[in-house]
């Protein structure tokens, strides 16, 4: 095995998960993985075994039918899913990020309609917080959420849903008071049909936003249109805790992301190597000209930084601590160094890294998503400056 993304302190049932991953990612996800992304088809085949695993159990508790593990594991286990395809763990993380926020800031009859099923991936979740007229700006978001009896009502458009199709539960961002600024946000779990059209009465998947990279997994808007909802699908029972209850989870997913750039990169550095050492110029392997070394060896040293810096913001939250510091910059870094990575492997490859035959081509696409996705690199920034000034 390689020294590249060791883990030091791992029990051996995490271990063991690990394993299991990694071989399901070699066996089902990498011989197949091209082929589906180059189709942009959805894989259900691969969905059904991380089911027949119970990943979409992985940090739900073992109360609920889930695995109890830890942040950490999971992040591993995005790693090493990644590697095979970054798609899959998408899959996966917006499932995550409403099965924590409902572990977490849930009603106790929240959680126990949900996180049974979501455990078994019979319920999928979706997380639905930008929208297209604001992006990173949450607070300028404008869909509402009005009260009518013992519902609301709400209306408005939603934007860059990933699993906004498959899912048949979104956890979405919606304005309860206008005037309170972050304190009049609330969150509705949203309960729908997974599918295109009209999921519910007065809610609208309209179809799949076609994107550069990142196929396969369906990204969606949707729209929201005199949209009634119980009152009891608040998150929490209480209005006004949406933006606190969002940010929480989207430490977990900055986390994820993080994961994500480390399994990319740690791939787009395996090919690098392996065509280096077979293929040969002026008489012999390219790995032995010194430029091509040197660029294996700034590429190994980003792929292991990277990787000890998601762990520990992993560690951090699992520790009960606030990660945004952490998460913000272990997302921002992983995001950075794998956009270098993977453009160093496709200058290793050279004019074969342009042909769709070979897999750099794939990951030169799918790189620049972890530039803007659970934030801009940006955003990072300015999250990590703040916290920083905060002392």
């Amino acid at each position: 095995m390689s020294r590249l993304q060791q883990t030091h302190g791992l029990t051996d049932e995490q271990r063991e998960i690990l394993g299991t991953v990694r071989a399901f990612t070699e066996k089902e996800i990498l011989p197949v993985a091209t082929a589906l992304e180059h189709a942009d088809a959805y894989p259900q085949a691969i969905v059904d075994g991380m089911k027949d695993l119970g990943l979409f159990g992985l940090m739900i508790g073992e109360e609920h039918g889930g695995l109890g593990e830890s942040l950490l594991t999971y992040a591993l286990a995005v790693e090493e899913l990644s590697r095979g395809w970054m798609s899959v763990s998408g899959i996966l993380n917006t499932h995550f990020i409403v099965a924590w926020m409902i572990t977490h800031h849930g009603t106790p009859a929240q959680r126990a309609r949900y996180l049974p099923k979501m455990a078994t991936g019979e319920i999928r979740g979706a997380f639905s917080m930008s929208e297209p007229g604001c992006g990173s700006d949450v607070a300028a978001i404008t869909t509402r959420a009005v009260p009518d009896g013992g519902h609301h009502v709400i209306t408005g458009q939603k934007m860059w849903l990933t699993n906004g199709a498959s899912a048949n539960l979104v956890a979405t961002l919606v304005k309860t008071d206008p005037d309170a600024g972050h304190r009049g946000m609330t969150t509705f779990l949203v309960d729908k049909e997974p599918g295109f059209g009209e999921v519910a009465p007065g809610l609208t998947v309209p179809g799949k936003i076609e994107k550069m990279g990142y196929k396969g997994v369906d990204t969606t808007e949707l729209l929201f249109d005199g949209f009634r909802i119980p009152s009891g699908q608040i998150l929490g029972g209480t209005t006004g805790r949406g933006f606190h209850q969002m940010m929480d989870g989207v430490e977990v997913g900055r986390v994820n992301v993080a994961a994500r750039g480390c399994g990319v990169a740690r791939r787009a550095y395996e090919l690098a190597l392996g065509y280096a050492r077979q293929r040969e110029t002026f008489g012999r392997p390219i790995v032995e000209h010194q430029a091509v070394l040197f660029r294996l060896a700034e590429m190994a040293t980003k792929v292991e930084a990277a990787h000890q810096m998601m762990v520990m913001a992993a560690r951090r939250k699992d520790g009960g601590e606030r990660n945004d510091l952490e998460a913000g910059m272990a997302k921002y870094l992983a995001g950075e160094y794998c956009k270098e990575v993977v453009e160093d492997a496709f200058r290793i490859h050279g004019g074969y890294a342009y042909s769709k035959e070979y897999e750099i081509e794939r990951l030169y696409r799918e790189a620049p998503m972890l530039l803007i996705g659970e934030g801009t690199a940006d955003i990072q920034k300015m999250i990590i400056g703040r916290r920083l000034l905060e002392g």
